[in-house]
């Protein structure tokens, strides 16, 4: 019976490549392998020509175990389905395009024993980096966590976080609380006077920041936060803190504002479902910017984060020797559209 290439040959090894190339081990591992040693030109073009004839393929757990850390950035987010993660993990996966790295991830779910527990896994791959996208948590439910963090470290790898971070790891700050007040300011500046918050459950620090800006912003020239509903980052979080809210007394021109873009198309389904009408009747305002929020009418009032930038900061956060720790924070600036027309 006649067999098939694949099915009659085991794997190429490095060895067959060099064989075939004709040229040493050593040379061959430094064009496959990524070393930083330079290969003259004539040889490089042997040795790819012959990986892909052979279908060569490197080990990358060989690769991690030689060198400590892999061409890999593990990146933890807390949901795929949000498109404030998509926009940012475009960011990050642009520049690891650019330092030919791969980029992997995984979600938290916003749990904190579950952010632990990928933590403790992926040491096992030894990734060359760890960006934490998903907000941080305060309180006992994230205890293990920077302990994990710091065995990540010690193996070689990078930790970068978005927001806080503990003493000895790269952080990218975003002014949610500044950004948040410039908008509760902007608000009261086209003539709000009542504000009802919904944000998500205390000690998730992103959420916490953003109310607390909004609250000092709106209420610092006399305008009044009726409610602080606490719930989640999801969209129908947001649709069912403002259906029950909606099921009581909300005044015409109270504005509604949730702690992110996802949590404020949620209120302003809940607003329409309860016969009301967004924008006139029930503002609406978010935070994040994300595309979702321009596509939709009327157009939803923001504070703007550069999301990609975001992302591609991190990335850099983790594999740059001499990255700056001193840089500013990315800049968050209002962005007003129809969910909030002019009062009066």
């Amino acid at each position: 019976m006649t067999r098939t290439p694949s099915s009659s040959r085991s794997a190429a090894t490095l060895h067959d490549v060099a064989r075939e190339a004709g040229v040493s081990l050593a040379t061959a591992s430094r064009v496959l392998n990524g070393s930083t040693r330079k290969v003259a030109d004539s040889y490089r073009v042997k040795v790819e020509a012959a990986a892909a004839q052979l279908g060569y393929t490197a080990n990358l757990s060989a690769q991690a175990t030689a060198r400590g850390t892999s061409a890999v950035v593990a990146l933890l987010v807390a949901d795929i389905a949000d498109p404030y993660f998509g926009q940012l993990a475009s960011g990050v996966a642009r520049g690891a395009d650019e330092a030919g790295l791969v980029v992997t991830i995984a979600i938290t779910e916003r749990d904190p024993q579950r952010e632990v527990s990928l933590v403790r896994a992926l040491r096992g791959q030894r990734p060359r980096g760890l960006i934490l996208a998903a907000s941080r948590t305060t309180g006992p439910d994230a205890v293990g966590l920077d302990p994990e963090l710091e065995a990540f470290q010690s193996m070689g790898g990078q930790v970068v976080m978005l927001g806080p971070a503990p003493a000895g790891i790269r952080s990218i700050a975003v002014d949610n609380a500044g950004g948040a007040r410039a908008l509760a300011t902007r608000l009261r500046d086209l003539g709000y006077d009542e504000a009802i918050i919904i944000g998500a459950r205390e000690g998730i620090q992103t959420s916490d920041d953003r109310i607390d800006g909004f609250t000092r912003g709106f209420t610092a020239d006399g305008g009044r936060i009726r409610d602080v509903v606490r719930c989640g980052f999801t969209r129908d979080a947001g649709y069912d803190a403002a259906e029950t809210l909606l099921a009581g007394e909300v005044p015409t021109g109270t504005v509604i504002f949730g702690i992110s873009d996802v949590v404020a198309i949620g209120v302003m389904s809940a607003v329409r479902d309860a016969g009301r009408e967004v924008g006139t009747d029930i503002a609406v305002a978010g935070f994040d910017d994300i595309a979702t929020g321009r596509d939709i009418r009327p157009g939803l009032t923001t504070a703007h984060v550069p999301l990609d930038e975001l992302g591609y900061r991190a990335l850099h956060a983790t594999i740059d020797d001499d990255w700056d720790p001193a840089q500013p924070a990315l800049p968050v600036e209002p962005v007003v559209r129809g969910s909030t027309p002019p009062r009066g």
